[in-house]
């Protein structure tokens, strides 16, 4: 394909998104000119979003890094000089090498997420590095980690609903995702479902798009969602809408459930979460009276304090009318579990010297960063912005500034976190590599071959991996192998059954393979829980000193319809959610999508703007002791009053300060050590 200067050729949409599309790239002279949809692929058929379908604007950015680069100014001042490759690869092993023998390998620390979400760029050669020189490892629980341990506890893994199957569905419920502009092929599913009579209820704390297209839209205080998700039992319970049978032969605790929900009346539940009493039996009556029904659960409800038992308590509500049994009924929050693959042969933990090296939460980032007692000395950046989208904000930057911290960023542009890089490396886009892509939603493995030759001097990371891995001196076959080599050992894992049949040789020729869903037919009769039942009741976490039952914990930082937060310092709780035209920080830098989001914006609701003389589109300060945020006022009331609202992440402007995660704790959820971006308070006052 990089041979070819015309064609249209296939690709996968590399962003961390759920739908994981199938491409279409059509090139003129060598260059790509248009992304679509390839109308091929059984899930996504041809339908992509704007983000993609524009992201020759971010390939072709005149702004994209295309050479390596060494600093030259004051860290954060982005003045830099161009080196070579050898130079770079030459000053970051001299350095990687003397630290380790001063401070020792924990001394350095890989920081990186899934900003490219193939395999073998975020799951492979750059683990063997880091695993072999034995730097200190990250745990990677920004996103998803306190919703997986939730579902997990109940299920026993991380998949649920099938996503072709919710079109069969007489009710669904989304809870707390903005799938509209996140998971735009469950939409259409859903649209599939509506033109035979399916309601569509979306519960949030903000009318988002997702909201706005509901055909229910119910809004409820942030970290509320426990509260309302226990009070649909105590209803489901007492008016006998429960499947006994099913009770009795596949879950675990339901008795004692039956027992606890008993406190969750309408009226407390009400009182809780600022739904009319009316509204929740309304609900109840008809999630627990639909013949199949479907729970879709968001991403944005386990970024809480009690995020994980959120999550859990959501979860555990299909097992009360069997819809575990029903084609289209159940719950999905991440259906990741049913491709799971060959870990160890990717990322060879058996070439770490120290099994026992310290694990830091990337989450706790900034702190980490001002440990004075076995400090990080080197940090490498890849597939990651934390200046942007780490919490505490303020604090990451501090740490980040420090003139004695040597930082490598391999990144496709000068980000805000690359501002403050000693080295930084250029990377290429997912179209200039191999790679393998496997969705966290929907069935279908897929591999990306190289469509463009790699820009300037980009390197992808297991070329860049490779090349430091064997100029440190590491195991020479590791660091030898080829994307293809390692895309074979991926796939050979016979511990996954669904991974049965999915073959290179059959990506290569098919280009997109299902998963062999057969094993899903008896899953209820094996689930690998402690009781190998649905556990309502979970002994593991009774142990773990949380509440072995679906429980509503307030969170620790905000407020609900009983602990208000009018006459404290800081009175409302801010939620800052993706918006529909960036993912994470990506795109954030894009002319584009500049254009079609505006400017950063905070959503007010008119009682709280008024209290504070703030008019639509005025500017304000939004601030609380972790830092401050320079926004324009949106004063409206899709959200109830005490919630404040700012949607996307954006990079740092030339005039404001205009971080969301300035305000943002770095906290660790109850479950999966997870973030806790939306259990934040403030306070907001407009500017003079």
């Amino acid at each position: 394909m990089i041979q070819q200067e015309n064609g249209v050729f296939p690709a996968v949409c590399p962003l961390d998104c759920p739908d994981t599309c199938g491409l279409l790239l059509h090139k003129e002279n060598g260059k790509i000119v248009k992304v679509t949809g390839n109308p091929e692929h059984p899930i996504t058929k041809g339908a992509i979003c704007n983000k993609v379908r524009h992201m020759t604007h971010r390939i072709y950015h005149p702004e994209r890094v295309l050479y390596p680069l060494r600093r030259t100014g004051a860290k954060g001042e982005g003045a830099f000089e161009r080196i070579s490759w050898d130079e770079a690869i030459r000053e970051i092993t001299e350095r990687f090498k003397a630290l380790i023998a001063q401070y020792g390998p924990e001394s350095i620390l890989p920081y990186s997420f899934y900003g490219n979400m193939g395999i073998l760029s975020v799951d492979g050669m750059d683990r063997r590095f880091f695993n072999a020189l034995g730097a200190s490892q990250l745990k990677q629980t920004i996103c998803n980690s306190a919703g997986n341990a939730g579902f997990k506890s109940v299920m026993g893994f991380n998949g649920g609903t099938v996503p072709e199957d919710t079109e069969h569905a007489d009710v669904i419920i989304v809870w707390g995702g903005n799938i509209v502009s996140t998971n735009m092929h469950q939409v259409v599913l859903a649209e599939k479902a509506r033109k035979r009579g399916t309601k569509v209820i979306v519960i949030d704390v903000h009318k988002n798009q997702t909201g706005q297209w509901a055909d229910w839209f119910i809004p409820l205080y942030p970290g509320t969602d426990a509260a309302l998700a226990v009070g649909i039992m105590h209803i489901m319970f007492r008016d006998g809408l429960v499947d006994e049978e099913f009770l009795q032969r596949y879950t675990l605790g339901h008795e004692q459930l039956r027992e606890h929900a008993a406190s969750y009346t309408p009226e407390y539940v009400s009182s809780i979460t600022g739904i009319p009493v009316a509204d929740i039996e309304k609900l109840a009556d008809l999630y627990g009276r639909a013949a199949v029904s479907y729970i879709h659960i968001g991403n944005g409800l386990q970024h809480h304090d009690n995020g994980g038992l959120t999550v859990r308590s959501i979860t555990c509500l299909p097992a009360l009318t069997g819809q575990w049994l029903k084609r289209g009924g159940g719950a999905a929050k991440s259906n990741g579990g049913y491709n799971s693959m060959n870990s160890e042969a990717l990322e060879r933990p058996d070439l770490r010297p120290n099994p026992e090296a310290r694990t830091i939460n990337m989450n706790r980032i900034g702190e980490a960063l001002a440990m004075t007692e076995h400090p990080i000395k080197a940090l490498f950046v890849y597939c990651s912005n934390p200046l942007v989208v780490a919490p505490d904000a303020e604090r990451v930057q501090a740490g980040f500034a420090r003139e004695d911290l040597f930082t490598v960023v391999h990144d496709l542009f000068m980000t805000d976190t690359a501002k403050y890089a000693d080295i930084v490396l250029p990377a290429t886009s997912s179209f200039e590599n191999t790679d393998l892509y496997a969705s966290y939603w929907h069935q279908y493995v897929q591999l990306q071959e190289p469509v463009i030759p790699a820009l300037g001097e980009s390197k992808s990371n297991v070329e860049l991996f490779s090349l430091l891995g064997r100029a440190m001196g590491l195991d020479e076959e590791a660091f030898g192998e080829r994307e293809e080599d390692m895309i074979v050992q991926a796939l050979d894992y016979p511990d996954n059954p669904y991974l049965n049949g999915v073959t290179l040789e059959r990506l290569k020729k098919e280009r997109f393979v299902k998963l062999d869903m057969s094993p899903l037919a008896t899953y209820l009769d094996r689930l690998p829980t402690p009781s190998g039942k649905i556990e309502l009741y979970s002994a593991e976490l009774e142990a773990a000193g949380l509440p072995p039952l679906p429980s509503y914990v307030p969170v620790k930082e905000g407020y609900d319809g009983v602990r208000r937060g009018r006459g404290r310092q800081y009175p409302l709780m801010f939620i800052s959610p993706p918006n529909h035209n960036f993912l994470n920080s990506t795109f954030a830098n894009v002319p584009k999508h500049q254009q079609l989001e505006k400017q950063p914006v905070l959503q007010i609701h008119p009682e709280d703007a008024h209290e504070r003389g703030i008019e639509d589109g005025d500017q304000v300060v939004v601030y609380n002791d972790r830092g401050t945020y320079e926004v324009t006022a949106k004063v409206t009331d899709k959200m109830l009053p005490g919630t404040v609202v700012s949607q996307g992440l954006w990079w740092e402007g030339e005039s404001r300060k205009q971080r969301a995660n300035a305000l943002t704790p770095d906290r660790l959820s109850d479950m999966g050590e997870g973030a806790t971006f939306f259990s934040t308070v403030v306070e907001v006052q407009r500017q003079p």
